[in-house]
């Protein structure tokens, strides 16, 4: 079967999911975002942590914006796996790029490494300028 590229406008209408995904949950914390790699049929959420960055999950086009195939990466097998539906975050999976990202965010939760970096670097600048 040959693979279903992904339309231009499905391209740009998964990268708005996600950015406005990004400003709802990660506000603040700007360390951490959500992005998508898009190759053939599939768009790959990976998520930067500071300097940490790496998948999330896999997902496949089944030809509409709200029907996509999903697969998380496990680290202990460091491959797709869509064939795991035991995981925390597993509910939110309905077939939308919104469902998979909230089922990355509770499988993967995101670490305050990076956060705890920007305002160690924040707190450094004050003290460097005197700034308080």
């Amino acid at each position: 079967m040959a693979k279903t590229k992904i339309p231009d406008e499905i391209k740009e209408k998964a990268k708005k999911i996600i950015a406005d995904f990004n400003f709802r949950e990660y506000k603040g914390k700007s360390g951490i975002e959500y992005y998508a790699i898009f190759k053939g049929d599939h768009l790959y959420l990976n998520r930067k942590e500071g300097r940490k960055d790496g998948p999330i999950a896999r997902l496949k086009y089944n030809g509409r914006i709200d029907n996509w195939g999903f697969a998380i990466f496990k680290w202990s097998t460091e491959r797709y796996d869509p064939d795991v539906f035991y995981f925390p975050g597993q509910q939110h999976l309905n077939g939308t790029i919104q469902g998979a990202l909230k089922a990355g965010n509770e499988a993967y939760p995101p670490s305050l490494e990076s956060y705890l970096e920007e305002m160690s670097e924040y707190l450094k600048q004050i003290l460097r300028n005197k700034i308080y």
